[in-house]
């Protein structure tokens, strides 16, 4: 089958040639669907009885070594569904979590909002790691100088560390993440994205460019993270996984009970990640975040392919008019003309490791944590 472009698609689910290792087989079907089926199996436990009895050992292991400090676990926080409803079930389970929020300076205010709904419905605490905005323009300006494919490293990097860092304060080894594979499950095509704990990238980048030197920005590189995995004994917990979650039963029960107001698409509470996934992205590297994402929601029935192959053709914002708002602000934001937009996604891609990088150092030590059979924390 063939879709807008000209490009192959999946007839089970809506991936399609733009993942440059995607194949079908006789069918049509793509290797996207098979991996993801596997790793569903894998995470996700089919028998009800039997994820329930996971949860309640997850959420003990929970509060005993939370025993005597003043939280139990860690949930980073955004204000959209998924960290959203995994603070409000960790709340329903009697735990005592840390509310962490990252502020890059892009949060739509309709993601202020839901947090802070939240964290005053729930009675936790919140921790917010502010980032200097000319510090984060900065950055941003030496990634966008660079044309490398993944400027949200910059965010997600920041955020791992923030979380990270906060568990280690408190001496906490759980952190309850939002990830899961209901919503999020189709891995992302690697030419998508870069590796999200490169802090010799982010830094290289930016001397090359011009950029800030790092103060406020919560850095973690690969041996830091190896630090918090095997000597604090910090966990990452997809803890979606272990419950019974979907999605539009999520977001009634949010706001229902905590005035939540949700988003177009997956991640879009903030506002550079909307224009930069639903514009930017597409604009310059051909990549649509929204096909995994989308593939998911079809794989689980959540979606059908239909409704998802209608969303593709289909601008990723709510209208024309919202488009054109976070472009306006965008630019004004970061002092750009709309000639410099047009010249940055004109120019070409370069890779991320044309840059110093300790990508190769991840392989290396990942590859040897799984021969020595360590178990590592997923980054997502």
């Amino acid at each position: 089958m063939t879709y807008p472009g000209n490009h192959q698609v999946c007839t089970r689910c809506v991936m399609d040639d733009t993942a440059a290792d995607i194949s079908f087989d006789a069918e049509g079907v793509c290797n996207y669907c098979g991996e993801f089926l596997k790793r569903l199996d894998h995470y996700v436990d089919p028998d009800p009885a039997a994820r329930q009895g996971k949860l309640e050992a997850l959420v003990a292991k929970v509060k005993e070594q939370g025993r005597g400090k003043p939280y139990d676990c860690i949930i980073g926080v955004s204000g959209g569904v998924d960290s959203s409803y995994t603070l409000v079930r960790a709340k329903q389970l009697g735990l005592r979590p840390l509310a962490v929020h990252m502020d890059s300076g892009w949060n739509a205010e309709v993601a202020a909002n839901n947090i802070a709904n939240l964290v005053r419905g729930l009675g936790v605490d919140l921790y917010t790691h502010v980032i200097e905005w000319p510090e984060i323009r900065g950055l941003m300006e030496a990634m966008f100088a660079a044309d490398v494919r993944d400027v949200e490293v910059l965010y997600d990097n920041a955020l791992a560390g923030v979380v990270y860092g906060q568990a280690a304060k408190y001496g906490l080894h759980y952190i309850l993440a939002g990830s899961n594979m209901a919503t999020e499950g189709m891995r992302m095509p690697g030419e998508w994205t870069w590796h999200k704990l490169d802090k010799r990238n982010i830094v290289g980048i930016s001397k090359q460019f011009g950029g800030p030197k790092l103060k406020t920005f919560p850095a973690i590189g690969t041996i830091k993270y190896a630090k918090h995995i095997l000597i604090d004994r910090a966990h990452w917990i997809a803890f979606l996984d272990f419950i019974d979650y979907r999605k539009d039963a999520a977001i009634e029960e949010l706001q229902r009970d905590y005035g939540y107001k949700p988003y177009a698409y997956k991640h879009y509470e903030s506002v550079f990640t909307r224009f930069w996934q639903g514009y930017m992205l597409p604009r310059k590297f051909g990549y649509d975040k929204r096909k995994p994402h989308l593939a998911t929601l079809v794989m689980t029935g959540e979606m059908t392919r239909a409704e998802a192959l209608q969303k593709i053709t289909e601008i990723a914002y709510p209208s024309q008019r919202e488009l054109d708002a976070d472009k306006t602000y965008f630019l004004k934001k970061m002092g750009w003309s709309e000639a410099k937009l047009e010249d940055y996604l004109n120019r070409p891609e370069v890779r991320h490791d044309a840059y110093p990088s300790e990508a190769a150092l991840w392989e290396r030590l990942l590859g040897l944590y799984r021969r020595l059979n360590l178990k590592v924390g997923r980054l997502r």
